[in-house]
């Protein structure tokens, strides 16, 4: 996961995930793609246009678009400078795409092959800027990467406890790859695992978790279980009471799987826990 991409508006909680993603570079040796999706100034009506390229008729319209290009380069090279006072030596690029927001940040992480998209999150009801929830739904969805949601200030971000929440199943024992690539940046980090019991009977033996650790490699780890009426309120609430700095959750898009890989578990967790939040698919989906 070297190669990452942060999407930005510019707003607080996309300087948030900036913060991240240059302490996990600086950390790997990674390098950053900045991205800033300009919506709705091309009249053309859906593709990928050429930055500095006329984008319509009208002459103000092209000078306003012209400016707002130029405004936008020169927002993004202020910030691939505080990363470069951040973190000296770390390769940043800066990019521009001009079409809807989904589909720009889509196209940039198969164009620039992105390994992790950091994205800041922002709840419902926040329309002034692009990051709510159901951009941020939408690409935990569709990336074929793995995405990792910020909500907060981090402040010299390290990765020291990872939290892992799971049903410990044979379905989830297939899901692995994105803990596994965590681990390995971060090999000093303390592993925990977390069961949520809802209730109904699901109770899970400490010993099935420790034994799940062993049969799949993962070293030592910490475990727990908490009962709580909905999964994410027992995984966001357990994340802040430990003090966590990753939750890592895979997910299924298919319907009708374990109750902890359903997507729209992952999509609420990463919208509303307080630290980031990596979500990722299946292998090969």
């Amino acid at each position: 996961m070297k190669n990452i991409l942060v999407p930005t508006d510019f707003s607080p909680e996309a300087h948030n995930a900036f913060g991240v993603a240059v302490a996990m570079a600086r950390h790997t040796g990674g390098q950053l793609t900045l991205l800033h999706v300009l919506d709705a100034i091309d009249s053309g009506g859906g593709g990928f246009s050429t930055v500095g390229a006329p984008v319509g008729e009208d002459s103000i319209n092209q000078i306003f678009a012209i400016k707002l290009i130029e405004s936008t380069k020169r927002r993004l090279h202020a910030l691939a400078a505080e990363a470069g006072h951040l973190a000296p030596g770390v390769p940043v690029h800066e990019v521009v795409e001009i079409t809807r927001v989904g589909e720009g940040i889509l196209h940039a992480i198969n164009h620039h092959t992105i390994d992790l998209v950091v994205l800041g999150a922002r709840g419902h009801g926040a329309m002034e800027h692009f990051f709510v929830s159901s951009t941020t739904e939408r690409l935990i969805r569709l990336a074929p990467c793995p995405v990792l949601t910020v909500k907060h200030p981090h402040p010299d971000y390290r990765v020291q406890d990872i939290l892992f929440p799971s049903d410990f199943s044979a379905e989830a024992a297939r899901a692995l790859g994105g803990l596994a690539a965590m681990r390995a940046a971060f090999p000093e980090a303390t592993l925990h695992l977390l069961h949520v019991a809802g209730g109904r009977g699901d109770h899970l033996a400490e010993q099935q978790m420790r034994d799940f650790a062993a049969q799949h490699e993962l070293g030592e780890c910490e475990t727990a279980e908490v009962d709580a009426n909905a999964v994410s309120t027992g995984i966001e609430e357990y994340a802040r009471q430990l003090g966590v700095d990753l939750v890592v959750i895979p997910t299924h898009v298919r319907s009708g799987l374990s109750r902890f890989l359903q997507t729209s578990i992952a999509e609420t967790v990463a919208t509303h826990a307080f630290p980031p939040v990596l979500t990722y698919h299946f292998a090969g989906e």
